[in-house]
């Protein structure tokens, strides 16, 4: 079954469970050494819907991995089994999930809205539209992109402090600016 174009409407409850379920079994495969393979004929039609998803995971409150696309390119159930695995084993920042985290562990999913391009000329202009709380945000220069997803105005809500902090994740210098960024911002729906 083929993945259908990127719709807006929220995933009903049992669709969410699905999508996490699909997400901790991706985990329990990557621990035995393996990917899952999402066959789209045994998922709700939901699922099939093309998204871009990040997968964030938690094992008693400390962070375990987190991995995503920006980019739309497959369905959200493919995707979120996708990024679930490598936010459990290939996220630079922390050791691989084992099977002991297994019980306790927290998987966040988020299904990102089409990133918006912002009309913005100066820093002032994007700290003026940005909603905190609201926004998640990917800022582009040359090769170098970055994003904050929405959850990230928790450790960082002042605004200004949010975009520097999101210039230096994408290698470029906290006081940086140039007529060439390139400036989005996405909503997300959270699961759970």
């Amino acid at each position: 079954m083929a993945p259908v174009p990127s719709g807006d409407r929220p995933l009903s409850a049992p669709d969410r469970a699905e999508l996490l379920a699909i997400a901790r079994r991706a985990i329990e495969a990557g621990i035995g050494g393996a990917r899952l393979r999402v066959s789209l004929s045994e998922v709700p039609g939901a699922l099939h819907v093309v998204r871009a998803t990040f997968v964030t995971l938690h094992v008693e409150g400390e962070f375990r991995g987190c991995m995503g696309t920006l980019d739309a390119r497959r369905a959200i159930a493919e995707d979120v089994a996708w990024n679930a695995h490598a936010a459990a084993f290939q996220d630079p920042r922390v050791p691989p999930v084992t099977r002991a985290d297994l019980i306790p562990l927290d998987i966040h999913v988020s299904l990102l809205s089409p990133p918006e391009p912002m009309g913005v000329v100066s820093e002032q202009d994007i700290l003026a539209e940005l909603r905190p709380g609201v926004d998640g945000l990917v800022i582009e220069e040359g090769a170098r992109r970055g994003t904050f997803l929405p959850s990230v105005w928790e450790q960082l809500p002042d605004p200004v402090d949010f975009l520097r902090q999101l210039k230096r994740k994408a290698g470029l210098p906290a006081d940086y600016w140039s007529a060439t960024v390139r400036i989005s911002r996405y909503t997300v729906e959270s699961v759970p």
